[in-house]
């Protein structure tokens, strides 16, 4: 009886495949909310443009070209200058840290309907404070280890 209880209480791990136990989980339940979307949202989204009630919010609307393709090449860009710049200051983040605030100023710029003095000085600052609230949060706070 004793050998019986205890293999019934006795656990065993495989450990080369026991981390991907809660992925799997999760992937599943996104599917499932996935599906739910599309069914309770698009599917009948898509029968009211089928009955011309609503219209593709995309179609037939003017692309601004100039922010669209700027706002790529500033993503690219940030990314690609901020191990650029990270590695001239190794291990400190100062990578992150001076490319977000020029990220973070060029964007607001470029998205700026109206230059007065006073946007201009709001954005300069929400690019200089922003991204330096994150890098010491992140960098000295939480010790992690930043571009």
């Amino acid at each position: 009886m004793e050998s019986g209880l205890s293999s019934l209480l006795s656990v065993s791990i495989d450990f080369e495949t026991s981390h991907l136990y809660f992925p799997r989980i999760i992937h599943w339940i996104m599917a499932g909310l996935f599906a739910v979307i599309l069914v309770t949202k698009v599917a009948p989204f898509l029968v009211a443009v089928k009955r011309g009630e609503r219209t593709l919010p995309i179609v037939g609307e003017p692309m601004d070209g100039w922010r669209f393709f700027g706002t790529l090449a500033l993503i690219v860009a940030y990314f690609y200058l901020m191990t650029v710049v990270g590695d001239m200051f190794p291990y400190t983040g100062y990578g992150f840290l001076f490319v977000s605030m020029a990220f973070v100023l060029l964007m607001s710029l470029m998205y700026m309907h109206e230059w007065t003095k006073k946007s201009l000085t709001i954005v300069v600052v929400n690019a200089v404070v922003a991204p330096s609230l994150a890098w010491f949060v992140l960098a000295k706070l939480f010790t992690i280890t930043l571009p």
